[in-house]
């Protein structure tokens, strides 16, 4: 089976700043629960709650820089750089600085708000 897709769709994104999530696969555009594919675009200073989400999320940054920060450890993922967070990994992602971030995300399983399991703000 071939699936094309021709556009993403936009889903909203968590976090103190408008972030631009734009999915390719997932359980949004493609209806897909296997696999996520998304591409986002974070601004400066934008940040979300720490989560422990039930995939692995598998993050490439295109742009700009990406903070991470776990229970062990921070630290930068710049342009050209790559991490996989495990399941069940508390994790908090943010954009502090002045380029913000674009980066793509892929999550086995596919992202759910469900299975993602935001801390309470």
């Amino acid at each position: 089976m071939i699936k094309k897709i021709d556009n993403p769709s936009i889903v909203k994104a968590s976090g103190n700043k408008e972030k631009i999530i734009k999915e390719y696969f997932g359980r949004v555009n493609s209806l897909d629960t296997n696999v996520s594919i998304a591409f986002m675009r974070s601004p400066e200073g934008w940040f979300e709650p720490g989560q422990t989400p039930e995939f692995d999320e598998y993050t490439v940054v295109t742009r700009g820089t990406l903070h991470i920060k776990t229970k062990e450890s921070d630290f930068d993922l710049k342009a050209g750089e790559a991490v996989c967070v495990s399941k069940s990994e508390w994790v908090q992602y943010s954009s502090p600085y002045p380029e913000g971030a674009e980066y793509v995300a892929v999550c086995l399983p596919a992202f759910s708000p469900d299975t993602v399991n935001r801390d309470v703000e």
